[in-house]
Order: C-alpha cells, then sequence, then structure tokens
C-alpha cells in the first residue's frame, strides 16, 4: 500500500492521542532520511540524544508458559532448548540485580513465564521488588496478566514499571497468538495505569507481519489514554522450534523506520531496542539512536535470547560518545 505521504507535527507538548492508522502509514512511507531528520528533532525537543536509559533483564521464572506465542521459547507448545524453571528466590534475585546496578544497570526488570500472576505468587515477588527497589534502582516487571488488586499489591511494593507488550497490530495478532486476546492485553496495561505504575509497552518486528501491521502496533500505542513512559522495539530473534523460527530478517532501514516512526507518535516515551541488538551491527544501532531511540538492555542474556556483552556495549557508548540517562560526561569510562 502506498500511503499518503502526510505532514508530522512537530510541536512537543503536548502529545497527541488522535492519530489515525493511515496518519501513522503515511510515516512509514516519507522519505528515509526525511523522516530519521523529523524523528531526530522531536527527540531533541524532550531528550539529550547522547544519553541512553540502561536496564537489564533476568526471567525469574523460566518455561512451562500455557500461552503459544508463536515467537517464544518458553512457550509449553513447542519443542525448544529451554529448560524449565521454578521461581527464583527473592534473594538470588536482589543478588543478581546487585552485580546488574555494578555494572552500571539504572534499571532492573524481572520476567516470568506465566500467563497470569497468581495471588499465592504475590508475596514473593512483591519481596523481590522491594528488595530491588532498596537497591535504588527502578523496578520492572513483566509477569503476565494481572488484575486490578494484584497491580495495586505490585505498585504498594514499589514497582516503578510493568512491562506488558501488544506484539503486533490488532489485524495481525491472530497470526502470532491464539490463547490470549488483544483485549486482554489492554485490559492489563488499563490495571496497570491505574495503580499508578508506569507502562513498558511495544511489540516486535519480523513475525511475517505488512507495514501497515507495524503502523497498527504503533497507532494502537499512540492513541491509548497515555503514551507507554516505555516503549521497547524487539526485532524478533528466531528461536527454533517455535512457529516463527524460520522467519526471514527484517530489513534493517525498515527497522530504523519503526523506531523513527514511535518517536513521531509516541514523543515523550523512551524508546528502546530491546531484543535483537546481537544481530545488529553497531552502524544500525547508530541510526536507530539518531532515529530517536534512547535505551537499551545491558548484560550478555535477555530472557533466554543473547545479548551483547557488557564490554561490546561499553566499546559502543564509547564509540558514539554517548553515555547512561543522568550521569555526568566525566563518570563514564
Amino acid at each position: 500500500m502506498n500511503a499518503p505521504v502526510l505532514p508530522v507535527r512537530l510541536d512537543f507538548a503536548p502529545p497527541r492521542h488522535d492519530w489515525t492508522l493511515e496518519e501513522v502509514e503515511g510515516l512509514f512511507e516519507m522519505p528515509f532520511t526525511d523522516l530519521v531528520f523529523r524523528a531526530a528533532e522531536v527527540h531533541r525537543r524532550g531528550f539529550d540524544p547522547t544519553e541512553l536509559q540502561i536496564s537489564q533483564l533476568l526471567s525469574v521464572k523460566t518455561g512451562g508458559c500455557p500461552e503459544n506465542c508463536g515467537y517464544c521459547s518458553q512457550s509449553q507448545h513447542f519443542k525448544t532448548a529451554t529448560v524449565a524453571s521454578k521461581l527464583m528466590a527473592a534473594e538470588a534475585v536482589i543478588a543478581a540485580a546487585r552485580e546488574a546496578k555494578a555494572g552500571g544497570a539504572q534499571r532492573f526488570c524481572m520476567g516470568a513465564a506465566w500467563r497470569d500472576l497468581k495471588d499465592r505468587d504475590v508475596p514473593r515477588v512483591a519481596a523481590m521488588i522491594s528488595g530491588v527497589k532498596a537497591l535504588g534502582l527502578e523496578t520492572c516487571a513483566t509477569l503476565g496478566m494481572l488484575t486490578p488488586s494484584q497491580a495495586a499489591a505490585l505498585k504498594t511494593a514499589g514497582l516503578d514499571f510493568y512491562n506488558h507488550n501488544l506484539d503486533t497490530g490488532p489485524d495481525y495478532y491472530d497470526q502470532v497468538v491464539t490463547t490470549r486476546t488483544y483485549q486482554a492485553r489492554l485490559d492489563t496495561l488499563t490495571a496497570v495505569r491505574e495503580a499508578g505504575i508506569s507502562t513498558c509497552c511495544g511489540g516486535i518486528v519480523g513475525m511475517g507481519e505488512t507495514r501497515r501491521d507495524r503502523a497498527g502496533l504503533l497507532h494502537q500505542l499512540a492513541t491509548l489514554p497515555a503514551h507507554p513512559e516505555s516503549l521497547p522495539i524487539n526485532d524478533l530473534m528466531p528461536i527454533p522450534g517455535t512457529p516463527l523460527g524460520g522467519s526471514t530478517p527484517v530489513d534493517p532501514l525498515e527497522f530504523v523506520r519503526m523506531i523513527a516512526v514511535a518517536r513521531l507518535v509516541c514523543p515523550k516515551s523512551v524508546v528502546r531496542i530491546a531484543a535483537g541488538r546481537e544481530h545488529m551491527s553497531k552502524e544500525l544501532q547508530a541510526l536507530c539512536f539518531l532515529a530517536g531511540a534512547n535505551s537499551i538492555f545491558v548484560g550478555g542474556r535477555l530472557l533466554t535470547t543473547n545479548n551483547p556483552d557488557r564490554n561490546t556495549d561499553e566499546a559502543l557508548l564509547a564509540d558514539l560518545k554517548m553515555r547512561p540517562m543522568g550521569t555526568k560526561l566525566s563518570e563514564t569510562v
């Protein structure tokens, strides 16, 4: 589809919540250099372009998930190399968070392969959150669907962010997962917002979706009652044994377009290059930062996939003369 190229409103405040799908498609159709330039300009209206928010992610309960998300190695529907494990002890999670902070992480994210959080597990998860918070780190969790009362309990424990991705646009969603509805994901985001927790919500590219589907995802995010405070864009890491294990990679410039459009429609969100950096060149990552990305995961492992190691990321930031968000140039290596 050749959507019309539409003008971009560059005012930074307040962000728009009235984007149409056709407008978002129009942004994707802009000439590449013009799109990146406009996204970079909007980015500089709200952020220091030399800073990155640094997060680290730990799988606190791995595998055995009853969902059938076609990209996930942790689903019990697929035969993958992932070995299921029980929920970690809070002490072990806090120790990992302490090590992450020493390595430069500013936010510590805890992920559990659940369809939904069970009330019986809330006290153990709350202990993890409060312990990580006491270290001076921002806290984030991704635990599946939440009820309003569970969200309130996590907020009381000190949870700053809750990650619950929409994965893709609504028209393509049932090609990726059929065990959970799109509306169920939106309902969890509502519970999180109403509990006063910041939302971390984005999706994945490279699952066979069209550009219109990518626009559909960003349209959903841009028309939420509040834009997600963190907006992760994952480049699919194909996992052998999953339905999407043989997916064709997205063209790198298309990934940059996704970052740029995310920056334009959600100008105040922290846009993260999430999964997929392991197979990205430093030049591609630099283009993403230019187009408005300002967050990455560090550490050699995400949930079950590889991530660049600490030395690689330190070299990348040094080459680009970038630094962790909120630090001074003199504090960086």
